[in-house]
């Protein structure tokens, strides 16, 4: 496993629930080190004791945990630079829906070896999309809550009001429903292109 991933859990631990919960939660495990290097990578199976060491440490269930981490990536001041990433990707969130299918080959750009898995967007008519996120091959992380968490934070991002739902797995995909209520429901967070730039 990318070592970003084993990161962003770390961090999410460490930024919502605070350091000390964090080490007293990694030490148990005995691994050796109490911190992930984001450019490593990792044996599947030390994500998932983290996974279930964290998730009884907190008292949510697996896909709870996953969907606060992608809740997390966006909402949270640590992690602005992936907010503007993903803010790059439209001018509202239809644009935005509409850009994901590029997502995962834009994060290779930036890291090669990340692997995210392939997104693909259906536009279903009347506000209402499926987006399909690949089920993984070679671990067992499924990331379809982490992006259930993502698309609810990106939708208060631009303003939008959206019902996101995770409705199952396909055959080789983990399928999430997006129904758009409202695209100006209230105003988003400012948002810039660049420095000097006003904000949107």
């Amino acid at each position: 496993m990318h070592g970003l991933v084993n990161r962003a859990i770390e961090r999410f631990v460490r930024d919502t629930y605070g350091r000390d919960v964090w080490i007293g939660t990694i030490q148990r495990l005995d691994l050796g080190f109490t911190e992930f290097e984001a450019m490593m990578v990792y044996e599947a199976r030390i994500t998932e004791q983290v996974l279930i060491a964290v998730g009884a440490r907190l008292a949510r269930r697996r896909d709870d945990l996953l969907e606060d981490i992608g809740t997390y990536l966006v909402s949270h001041p640590a992690t602005e630079a992936l907010r503007r990433l993903l803010r790059f990707g439209g001018v509202d969130y239809v644009e935005f829906l509409h850009s994901l299918d590029d997502l995962p080959e834009r994060a290779r750009l930036a890291v090669a070896d990340l692997g995210l898995p392939a997104l693909e967007l259906q536009d279903r008519g009347a506000g209402v999309y499926a987006l399909h996120v690949g089920l993984p091959k070679g671990h067992d992380l499924r990331l379809g809550p982490v992006v259930v968490g993502l698309l609810r934070a990106m939708a208060d991002d631009y303003g939008a009001l959206a019902l996101v739902e995770h409705q199952g797995d396909g055959a080789d995909y983990e399928i999430i429903e997006v129904r758009l209520l409202d695209e100006g429901f209230a105003h988003g967070r400012a948002f810039a292109l660049g420095l000097g730039e006003s904000a949107a």
